[in-house]
């Protein structure tokens, strides 16, 4: 004779099953690595900006391993290379979603991370670039979950109007670009912050990133005679102007954002980098924080670099929003973000409603004797 078990019997089994699968995951949930995700540029020219930000992330997650982790859980990393290049950065963002990364510390460049931003906005991924500086990138509100720990380019854009304005006292000025997101989309700002002052643009040009040889570019610029010669761009292409347009006897002053300020760019331009201007992030050398971190690189035969100290700020204040979140939840890594002050190595931050840093500045800087020196004025 066959034997039934009653329906009641069945139910309470399957329930307790179900219960007993929910809390193994729990508790594989708990014991697992929280994933965390670095894009950015750490192979080809503009490596010297990436390699110092990854340098950054991984010394802070190796002592925050070392004390316990957070949450009671270790940090994994998953390192992945963009080369500043948009088309690679959406595979890069699609790739570490599959990886399982609860949050995003990068891009490196702005055209890369505006391309893999709506990859990110659609998985609900939050993410910290610490050199991003495209204005879109927050006040366009692509990703509201998009956050960085240095301001965008309108600031930057305003301290280099007013410093060509005041300090250069140029009435005529020659804008020149890279085409690019962050190159071009500075060198805009610029032209119209000085054009609001009075001042004059005699040339806005584009020029080809990567070309050998700028020779045109430089003959219509002293044809024009500028005062100034602001350059939106990075390094490698920032480093061959200045060279050739100083070869050819051209003296007059360039200045440029924080996408040149990179001992790359001494080292490429040599003698000819002399008396060069950027913007970039304020001068936080007498933070402690930024000592601690900057020796601990030394030993490692490392350098912060134009982003590191940034970088690793980002780490901190990510770490210290999963902890007071209690939790890796997106929403919840979000509004900690939004609502709590960290002490990093760019001093006391904090992020407003848009995802933008509060506590950190732009200043101007100049080579001087083959160093970066603070320009005061």
């Amino acid at each position: 004779m066959k034997k039934f078990l009653s329906p009641v019997i069945v139910g309470l089994a399957l329930l307790t099953a179900v219960a007993g699968c929910d809390k193994k995951e729990e508790a594989t949930a708990a014991n697992s690595p929280i994933k965390i995700g670095i894009a950015g540029a750490f192979a080809g020219d503009l490596a010297p900006y990436g390699i110092p930000q990854k340098n950054t992330i991984n010394l802070a997650v190796e002592e925050i391993n070392a004390a316990g982790g957070v949450l009671g859980r270790q940090i994994e990393i998953y390192a992945e290379d963009d080369a500043c290049k948009p088309e690679t950065a959406t595979n890069v963002a699609s790739k570490l979603i599959g990886e399982g990364v609860v949050a995003v510390i990068g891009h490196t460049c702005s055209g890369a991370t505006i391309a893999a931003m709506s990859v990110y906005r659609d998985a609900d991924i939050p993410v910290i670039s610490s050199s991003a500086t495209s204005p879109a990138l927050t006040l366009g509100g692509q990703n509201p979950k998009f956050f960085r720990t240095i301001p965008h380019d309108k600031a930057q854009a305003e301290l280099q109007t007013k410093f060509i304005v005041e300090h250069l006292k140029a009435k005529r000025v020659a804008v020149v670009h890279d085409k690019g997101d962050y190159g071009k989309g500075l060198a805009v700002l610029v032209k119209e912050g000085l054009e609001q002052a009075g001042v004059e643009i005699i040339l806005f040009e584009g020029i080809t990133p990567g070309a050998v040889d700028y020779s045109a570019l430089i003959r219509k610029i002293a044809r024009a005679k500028p005062d100034v010669i602001a350059f939106g761009g990075y390094h490698p292409e920032g480093s061959k102007i200045v060279s050739q347009a100083r070869k050819k006897g051209l003296k007059t002053p360039f200045v440029s954002g924080d996408g040149l300020k990179d001992p790359s760019f001494i080292k490429i331009a040599g003698k000819y980098a002399e008396g060069y201007y950027v913007s970039s992030p304020a001068d936080i050398s007498t933070i402690a924080k930024t000592k601690e971190v900057t020796a601990q690189l030394k030993e490692r035969g490392q350098q912060p670099g134009n982003f590191g100290l940034q970088t690793h700020a980002a780490i901190t204040a990510l770490v210290n929003a999963i902890e007071k979140a209690g939790s890796t939840d997106s929403d919840k890594l979000a509004a900690a973000l939004r609502s709590n002050t960290v002490a990093t190595t760019l001093g006391d931050i904090s992020f407003d409603e848009r995802g933008d840093v509060i506590g950190s500045g732009f200043s101007m800087y100049i080579v001087k004797n083959g160093d970066w020196v603070t320009v005061n004025y």
